[in-house]
């Protein structure tokens, strides 16, 4: 895919959390082609500093931040960093998180605190930070990352769509929370991506057809379709989007 150029973009700076391979490493490449000057959270050291490697020929070379994001201290810490190098942040894509499957018998207190701390408490937390710079230059752009999971059939991701459904009405208080203050803030929706890890793990012949058969496009979709539409929604030709979901699923339900 050739990714559409978006000139404002260009110098602007952008937070990719879990930011290292996957869909976040789709990000971190994309926005560094647009040259922005990306920073990226991860606490996959090895998958990151070979994404670094890769694109440090980039006008600006995205810069990894090793950072465990349940760590809330650690958060802290890199966003400071990021504040004292760059001077803030202009858009935060907060794509982390973890789908491992669970049985809902087999859940505790423990690993319900610990899913919800992966996959939806730093995403209001890094949006905490980031929008408070954001707020004094009155511009910014937040993508909270969701899921299709729970809006289609789905079977061992009750936590993971419990946090997933969350997000889009966290993205939605934000949005009217922070709109005074110049600040957009959207929920990209990801369907059945295909990417290394969902091939490996989840997606064998059996849920490939699967999904292709509940898709009103049955064709599979690709990291790069998700970072195209971050790219338009955190660019200017967005001014007007807020507060919404934005799905790309191929129309998947």
């Amino acid at each position: 895919m050739v990714y559409a150029t978006y000139p404002d973009l260009a110098g602007k700076r952008v937070v990719v959390t879990g930011g290292g391979s996957g869909i976040g490493g789709e990000l971190v490449s994309a926005f560094a082609g647009q040259g922005a000057r990306v920073y990226f959270l991860d606490i996959a050291e090895e998958a990151s500093r070979e994404l670094e490697t890769a694109l440090k020929g980039s006008r600006h070379a995205p810069r990894f931040i090793h950072c465990d994001l349940t760590n809330m201290d650690a958060v802290s810490t890199a966003f400071a960093a990021i504040e004292q190098e760059c001077g803030g942040v202009d858009v935060l894509l907060n794509n982390a998180a973890n789908d491992d499957r669970h049985d809902v018998f087999e859940v505790t207190p423990a690993y319900w605190e610990n899913r919800m701390n992966v996959n939806l408490r730093h995403q209001f937390f890094c949006a905490q930070a980031a929008a408070s710079g954001m707020r004094d230059r009155r511009s910014g752009a937040i993508l909270n990352f969701g899921s299709i999971s729970w809006h289609v059939p789905h079977t061992e991701l009750a936590l993971y769509m419990t946090a997933k459904a969350a997000i889009e009405g966290m993205s939605r208080a934000l949005a009217r929370d922070l709109g005074p203050h110049g600040i957009r803030v959207n929920t990209v929706v990801p369907g059945a991506v295909r990417t290394p890890r969902q091939q490996a793990l989840w997606h064998n012949p059996d849920e490939e057809q699967r999904i292709l058969a509940g898709q009103c496009i049955p064709e599979r979709v690709e990291m790069q379709d998700v970072a195209a539409l971050a790219l338009f929604l955190a660019s200017d030709n967005a001014r007007h989007c807020t507060g919404r979901e934005y799905f790309v699923d191929c129309g998947w339900y």
